[in-house]
């Protein structure tokens, strides 16, 4: 997974104009991200048709707050540069709940 510390608007129109994407927004102070960390490259396995991008909040807090993310770790779903699906909370998160929602995306 790439990780991006600086993100703006235009890095978001460029890595989420083609082909799925998924964003977690995270940030290196929050434990409930840092849980989801080792289950990461098994979702990514289970997801190979998906780009996966782990965005830190604090370099993207313009973003962030357009897009309405209050709460970390938080996923947001890209399809060709449309938003299809979100999971953003502040609840820590398992890798079922995770995988459950980007199969419901299908």
């Amino acid at each position: 997974m790439e990780q991006i510390k600086k993100f703006d608007d235009a890095k978001l129109a460029e890595i989420t104009k083609t082909g799925r994407v998924v964003l977690e927004f995270s940030a290196d102070w929050c434990p409930d991200c840092r849980f989801l960390d080792p289950l990461m490259p098994e979702i990514e396995s289970d997801f190979a048709d998906s780009k996966f991008y782990q965005i830190d909040r604090d370099g993207a807090v313009d973003v962030a707050k357009k897009l309405n993310i209050m709460g970390i770790p938080s996923f947001v779903v890209y399809q060709d540069g449309q938003e299809i699906g979100r999971l953003v909370n502040k609840d820590r998160k398992t890798k079922e709940e995770v995988e459950d929602f980007l199969r419901s995306l299908d």
